[in-house]
């Protein structure tokens, strides 16, 4: 399989060594199964989707408990849902593509969070502008990440079995965050303010592009970023390694100057998506999920169930991990949410049940994440509405009941996504106080907005 998120135009991976280590981890991903929060049943396994039979391999749902959601109890705050466009490697979005992208009406994802490259090279600054300068109309955040400095800030060095390796000269530093706080300038002069900035992508499997330690992370943060005018982001390791951000956690100068900690999540198992010490330590910052694909980048994403897979990844995310972002890999790509034509997919679809419905400053609020086997509810409040995501990856429909307390609710709106629907509404009925049931078909995602 080509396992490289950033392979280049045309599906050419740009690098064999960054495939052969991805291969070493598995078909991305053979992920096990992790404790869900307290108070919820027993998370179900998740099975290499490359089968497009594995969601058929998940039990229909048992006689579900009722679902509660306590508008109450309020979890982290939603900063929104999005991908990358990068179009130097992949071409650039058109103008149809970034309003089925970024607007948020039907038959479009509603995504919110951009995420673009800053290119070493000045004179390429402007690539990615037109598409950015759309996304920021329509409502979006810009984010954006470097893969290596201008050439004259690098060296080379030994890296394990690599004898060509880059990484930033020391005395470089301070450049290289003027380099960053150019380019920031540069695009908030052209329409374009930026949520935030990272160091680096990917630092600690930079093959090819440049390497960070976590002390040299670490010592850019105490030394340099705070002369970075916009959200500084770090790590962005490839699998939310924490060996990259507990230093940075615990290094309360470095800490000062960073305010997104970002991570991938290329293969990473569940079990590692709670972060105990960003909980302890990481009070006013934010923690993002900046990349990924899932469950691969070999299938079409039109596959069905396996796309189900793609909203199970983003329920555990925003449940397990408690991101407040969530961005995918390249936005349109034949594995992405918009296809090479431009359309919807049905990964694209199962993202659009969160992006468009759960909108940046909604707060996510407690609710029962597994009632069922198989069957994955979250809930957020914002807007004056309760917005709950459930995805029923069972074999057979069952019904549901979900019963809020506190908080008022008169009616409920539903979007249903299956094998022959994407994003559907399915009409509006009443609550009854405080619950409503629905059925949930088989293999299939349900939105619901509760007014």
């Amino acid at each position: 399989m080509t396992a490289n998120p950033h392979e280049g135009p045309g599906g050419e991976p740009t690098s064999p060594s960054r495939r052969t280590v991805l291969a070493t981890l598995g078909v991305l991903p053979v992920l096990t199964a992790a404790a869900t929060t307290a108070g919820t049943g027993a998370a179900g396994a998740t099975v290499d989707a490359g089968a497009v039979a594995s969601a058929g391999t998940t039990p229909a749902p048992a006689a579900a408990a009722a679902a509660v959601i306590d508008a109450s109890a309020t979890r982290q705050t939603i900063r929104g849902f999005g991908g990358m466009s990068h179009a130097a490697w992949a071409g650039d979005l058109t103008a149809a593509q970034r309003d089925t992208a970024f607007g948020t009406g039907d038959e479009r994802l509603g995504f919110s969070l951009l995420r673009i490259p800053v290119p070493e090279d000045r004179a390429a600054w402007s690539r990615d502008l037109a598409t950015a300068k759309r996304a920021v109309e329509l409502g979006a955040s810009v984010i954006a990440s470097p893969w290596n400095p201008p050439a004259s800030m690098v060296e080379t060095f030994v890296h394990g079995s690599q004898t060509n390796a880059r990484r930033l000269r020391y005395g470089m530093y301070a450049a290289y965050a003027q380099h960053l706080n150019d380019f920031t300038t540069y695009l908030r002069n052209n329409g374009v303010p930026l949520y935030g900035i990272s160091v680096q992508n990917e630092p600690d499997y930079a093959q090819d592009w440049t390497w960070w330690t976590a002390a040299e992370m670490v010592r850019f943060l105490r030394e340099n970023a705070g002369s970075i005018g916009t959200r500084v982001i770090a790590p962005e390791s490839f699998q939310y390694l924490k060996n990259m951000s507990d230093p940075i956690l615990n290094d309360p100068a470095a800490l000062a100057n960073v305010d997104v900690i970002g991570a991938h999540l290329y293969g990473t198992p569940f079990a590692n998506f709670p972060y105990p010490l960003f909980k302890q330590k990481g009070a006013g910052k934010e923690l993002w999920m900046t990349e990924v694909y899932y469950p691969n980048s070999t299938d079409s994403a039109d596959l069905w169930p396996q796309a189900l897979d793609v909203g199970e990844h983003l329920h555990r995310a925003m449940v397990e991990a408690e991101f407040q972002a969530y961005i995918w890999w390249y936005i349109r790509r034949s594995y992405g949410p918009l296809r090479e034509d431009g359309r919807i997919s049905k990964r694209g679809a199962a993202m659009a049940h969160f992006a468009r419905f759960v909108r940046p400053g909604y707060v996510r609020v407690e609710a029962t994440a597994q009632p069922a086997t198989g069957l994955f509810v979250s809930a957020y409040r914002g807007g004056g509405s309760t917005v709950v995501v459930a995805l029923n990856k069972g074999t057979a429909a069952t019904s549901q009941q979900f019963t809020l307390v506190n908080g008022a609710a008169s009616s409920v709106s539903s979007w249903l996504t299956d094998a022959s629907r994407n994003v559907a509404s399915q009409g509006t009925t009443g609550v009854a106080n405080g619950s409503f049931a629905a059925a949930l078909p088989a293999r299939s995602v349900t939105t619901f907005v509760v007014r």
